[in-house]
């Protein structure tokens, strides 16, 4: 993909990529791809070593000036350590680490702050709180003569509702066994959904283990 210019020219992502396995026995680790690669040498590879705990946010990988990065990693580890030392079950577990990605340290809207600035910081808080269902609502008036005009506002970047929307976790054994668990928190109109009512959980095997 690197080779053949995939990654010139398309907008911010980042790949994470591997072989499980390869975690396990301590080889090549999982690597990251992302449009900032600049050539397969520059290609990021890590969980070589046992016990690796690393964060990825809309940064660069290894950009180590965003809290929600750096209290992620940390907050992870010390939930998986506290589980393993009280011997917990793989939903109890999930339940640790759900707890993280709820974790809501987002500064709030100041008055009068505009969005662009009040984008950074979202860098801040690894939940992040829904934001702009009060616009989102306003698109939804009655028919009204000044309503209508507010309703018919052009469409921008800054429109309708951001946020957290899931919360995704995905465990994977020695033995390969994988469960892949998925909360989700809001529904298409931006309305909460109760807790556990937007659960799905799935187990299957990796072939070839």
């Amino acid at each position: 993909m690197i080779e053949e210019e995939g990654v010139q020219g398309v907008g911010g992502f980042s790949l994470c990529y591997g072989f499980m396995q390869d975690v396990v026995k301590g080889k090549d680790g999982l690597a990251i791809v992302s449009n900032r690669t600049p050539d397969v040498k520059g290609v990021i590879h890590l969980l070589r070593e046992p016990n690796e705990t690393q964060a990825l946010s809309n940064a660069a990988y290894g950009d180590r000036t965003w809290p929600k990065v750096i209290n992620g990693e940390s907050w992870t580890r010390h939930a998986i350590s506290e589980s393993v030392a009280a011997k917990e079950s793989r939903d109890e577990l999930i339940s640790r680490l759900l707890a993280v990605l709820s974790t809501d340290t987002m500064p709030r809207q100041k008055e009068n702050e505009q969005w662009d600035m009040y984008l950074n910081q979202l860098r801040h808080s690894i939940f992040i709180p829904a934001i702009g269902r009060d616009h989102l609502e306003e698109h939804k008036m009655p028919a009204h003569e000044i309503g209508d005009v507010v309703k018919n506002k052009a469409a921008d970047a800054t429109s309708g509702c951001y946020g957290t929307q899931k919360n995704i976790i995905v465990l994977c054994d020695r033995e390969g066994k994988v469960t892949y668990f998925e909360r989700t928190l809001y529904d298409g109109d931006a309305k909460p959904i109760e807790i556990g009512k937007g659960d799905r959980k799935f187990e299957y095997q990796i072939d070839g283990w």
